[in-house]
């Protein structure tokens, strides 16, 4: 394997696997380097949502037909207490494990000209021509190493991780037929943001699950409190359960600002989860195509963060701010309570509310007057 690249990635997930279809979009004769811990296919923690919305993303560096032999789920239901809703989605949603999402887009990458390479990251060095990565060099190296990301450690940028963190724990289960073809998501009524989920993968199970933000002012629930919050929730959606992980999500918060330079982060090592949702692929897959594209932009000029945090704020900006504001409203009973009734009663409401939850999507006055 030779030493020097133009462009080094650490993370071969959505967000890495991402940045080296931009870059390579954008100038298919730069060398790419994909460096993951581990090898594909692999188990990620995660709800395995993936919204029309990153399939566009795809479409746009000419990836297509990535899921076409995978069930799409429309229907999604939101319930508190005794009040719900159930309507089906604009467009479809898909519910695909990890191990087969992130295998088909690294596999995707590869074919578009990236090298993967098992490896371990341990030093960063940031010099003024280039960045060492442990005995690599790459031009620009982007961090798509998840929420606990070596690179972001290295580079010391906290700006980049400054929002809440939640806590979840993700199994597969049986989908019982109540449950069948529909995404569920039971919020809680007692510790707020809190919320259970039930994702119907389309090939008997499901992706099931309970997460909730980790708050100074309560201790911080173990394993088997998960369990039984999941199980209070929506009552026999763990019976039969396997393939148990918990893992801890960055959430997103009011802002966010790419450093400048040569390295960049991406996805869940830029701390982009959606702070409502907890949905973290649609901006895996953003970041990643926006790093690559900057990283292939500005090898002559070493600093990609400069148009990286330009067109990354273009996309953002606006939608991160409201996702906060949205998500600090929502930790009353009495909002969320709200905005159940307006999208019983609204479909364009309940448009806004998937929009703003599962991609890139804004306050609208109509969201606003049913929330408040």
């Amino acid at each position: 394997m030779k030493l020097v690249w133009d462009l080094v990635v650490v993370g071969a997930g959505p967000a890495g696997a991402a940045t080296a279809l931009g870059a390579l979009t954008e100038d298919p004769s730069l060398s790419v380097l994909l460096l993951d811990r581990d090898d594909f296919p692999r188990d990620k923690a995660c709800g395995d949502g993936i919204a029309p919305h990153v399939l566009d993303l795809l479409e746009s560096v000419g990836v297509t037909g990535l899921l076409d032999d995978r069930t799409p789920v429309r229907r999604l239901a939101l319930r508190r207490g005794d009040l719900e809703v159930a309507r089906d989605m604009a467009r479809p949603a898909w519910v695909v494990p990890r191990k087969v999402f992130d295998q088909r887009l690294v596999e995707t990458a590869q074919a578009a000209g990236a090298h993967l390479v098992r490896h371990r990251v341990r030093t960063i060095d940031v010099r003024r021509d280039a960045v060492q990565v442990d005995h690599l060099q790459g031009s620009v190296v982007v961090g798509a190493d998840g929420a606990n990301s070596v690179v972001r450690r290295t580079v010391g940028d906290p700006k980049s991780q400054t929002g809440p963190v939640a806590l979840a724990i993700r199994g597969y289960a049986p989908t019982p037929p109540k449950r069948a073809a529909r995404q569920e998501i039971v919020f809680g009524l007692g510790r707020q943001p809190s919320y259970a989920w039930s994702f119907d993968r389309g090939d008997g199970y499901s992706n099931v699950g309970y997460g909730e933000q980790l708050l100074p002012s309560r201790p911080r629930p173990t394993r088997r409190d998960l369990l039984d919050r999941l199980e209070e929730l929506l009552p026999g959606a763990s019976e039969g359960g396997t393939d148990w992980r918990g893992h801890h999500l960055p959430l997103s918060s009011w802002s966010w600002r790419p450093r400048s330079g040569r390295v960049l982060l991406a996805g869940d090592a830029a701390g982009l989860i959606n702070p409502m949702t907890g949905e973290g692929i649609y901006y895996a897959v953003a970041t990643g195509l926006l790093a690559g594209r900057a990283a292939a932009g500005a090898l002559r000029s070493g600093d990609a963060g400069t148009a990286y945090r330009r067109t990354a704020g273009r996309l953002l900006a606006r939608h991160l701010r409201h996702t906060a504001l949205t998500a600090l409203l929502c930790r009353s009973g009495h909002v969320l309570d709200r905005g159940i009734r307006a999208s019983a009663a609204s479909q364009a409401v309940f448009d806004d509310l998937v929009e703003i939850g599962l991609a890139n999507g804004h306050i609208t006055p109509r969201l606003v007057r049913a929330l408040l």
